[in-house]
């Protein structure tokens, strides 16, 4: 994944985790756990991820995972970070000039404009 962002965003823009790659923190969000109703103990859980991610002072933070996606986003919203959390494939298709207007809701407002191609509005 690490060499596909690299790719999309350029190297001089990706800025890694510490710790990261197999002792990396886990979200909390994974195994059932966001879906599980123990809402509390999951927040709890991620703070350690939400405290990684804002240490490394990046824009954005990129989620292969749609549940990792979705416990991020809501790591961000509940502990005030406020940095966007988009999907993986969001980066690709905006990068290749297709993402569709109705596919922009996690995109922060420095990317929410980006020109894009859709069959839909180039008739």
């Amino acid at each position: 994944m690490r060499f596909v962002v690299k790719s999309i965003v350029g190297e001089e823009n990706f800025i890694d985790m510490t710790p990261n790659r197999s002792n990396n923190f886990c979200c909390g969000g994974g195994g059932g756990f966001l879906q599980s109703g123990f809402n509390e103990q999951r927040l709890a859980f991620g703070k350690i991820k939400d405290e990684q991610i804002k240490a490394t002072g990046a824009d954005y933070c990129i989620a292969g995972c749609h549940n990792c996606h979705d416990q991020i986003h809501k790591l961000s919203a509940h502990y005030g970070s406020n940095y966007p959390v988009v999907h993986l494939w969001t980066l690709l298709c905006l990068s290749l000039g297709i993402l569709g207007p109705n596919e922009r809701e996690y995109l922060g407002d420095d990317l929410k404009e980006v020109a894009v191609f859709h069959p839909e509005t180039a008739l």
